[in-house]
Order: C-alpha cells, then sequence, then structure tokens
C-alpha cells in the first residue's frame, strides 16, 4: 500500500475531532459485531485535533473487511456516520 485511507465525511458531530469534518491526524477504525466504527471517537465538551479536517485511517482493527491488508485500510476513502461513529465502507469479505 502506497497511500494512506482518508476520511471523505464524518457526520457524527457529538464527535471531539469533528469540525465540519475529522480533524483527528489519524483514526482507528475497529467496533465489534455487525458495525466497524471509529476508535478514536470521543464526546468532549471541547474540539481538538487539528487545524483543518484532513483525517486518515492509521489502522483498521477489522480483520473480515474487504478493505483490510495488515491491519491497513485500502479503501480509496472512507465514511463515518451516525451518534457511533460508523465507518459507512465497512464490507464483509
Amino acid at each position: 500500500m502506497s497511500t494512506i485511507t482518508a476520511i471523505k465525511s464524518c457526520t457524527t458531530t457529538s464527535c471531539a475531532f469533528n469540525h465540519d469534518g475529522c480533524t483527528a491526524f489519524a483514526i482507528t477504525v475497529g467496533g465489534q459485531g455487525a458495525k466497524a466504527s471509529c476508535g478514536t471517537f470521543i464526546t468532549l465538551d471541547a474540539r481538538g485535533g487539528l487545524p483543518t479536517n484532513n483525517g486518515q485511517v492509521g489502522a483498521c482493527q477489522r480483520l473480515e473487511c474487504v478493505h483490510n491488508s495488515d491491519l491497513m485500510c485500502t479503501a480509496e476513502s472512507i465514511d463515518i456516520a451516525g451518534a457511533d461513529a460508523e465507518c459507512l465502507s465497512y464490507q464483509v469479505r
């Protein structure tokens, strides 16, 4: 893999790293059961992260996802949404 997967959009407005998009330097995709979710999601009364919304996927813990190769996301980009910061690009092999 020669590139890092970009977070195309994040609409999880309760996340401290969402300020008109993901401002975390890198997120981890994790979760349990049938849904993958952003493991970096955190609810705080403050906003944090970088001054721009150029978040990326640093690691993926969902081994069964078609986009997972050696714990890295190979999708061109991903979308995060919902109250639980669900990864909408997650697909089971």
